[in-house]
């Protein structure tokens, strides 16, 4: 659910990409506004595209906490899967504390918070499951019965 509303956030989100595009490229917009107008409206546009960004990055990073605890409790995966995976999570909220709180190391905290974790810990759990798949645990009946 937190994923499916991050992917409709992003979605939005590429509206005020493109419009910036459009702002940028169409010279009416330059002949309504003058130059400056144009140039502070395509800004405008990108900042709010920034910013939708970090919204949609709060329901990736709190949809990674409860997968990775679902990962971590279930015997159908690693548990250092689980944590790496909670761990991410805390990551992209972090990131998001950062850009609005402290938005002089945001870019410092996603070098080398965020890019790592997201993408060990989201790789991880795709190659995990490509390559090996979840363990099926064995119902206690089938254990009793072969006996």
């Amino acid at each position: 659910m937190l994923v499916a509303l991050a992917a409709g956030v992003l979605s939005l989100n590429a509206v005020f990409q493109f419009e910036a595009l459009r702002v940028a490229i169409d010279t009416s917009y330059a002949t309504a506004f003058g130059t400056a107008g144009s140039n502070s409206l395509v800004l405008i546009l990108l900042d709010t595209q920034h910013y939708g960004t970090f919204i949609a990055q709060v329901f990736f990073g709190l949809w990674l906490v409860p997968l990775g605890y679902l990962a971590y409790k279930s015997r159908m995966f690693p548990k250092a899967l689980g944590v790496v995976l909670i761990v991410a999570g805390a990551c992209y909220i972090l990131d998001l504390l950062a850009a609005f709180l402290v938005p002089e190391l945001q870019g410092a905290i996603h070098s080398f918070a965020v890019i790592p974790a997201g993408i060990i810990a989201e790789c991880s759990m795709v190659l995990y499951l490509l390559v090996i798949g979840v363990k099926n645990p064995k119902p206690a009946n089938s254990i009793a019965a072969a006996a």
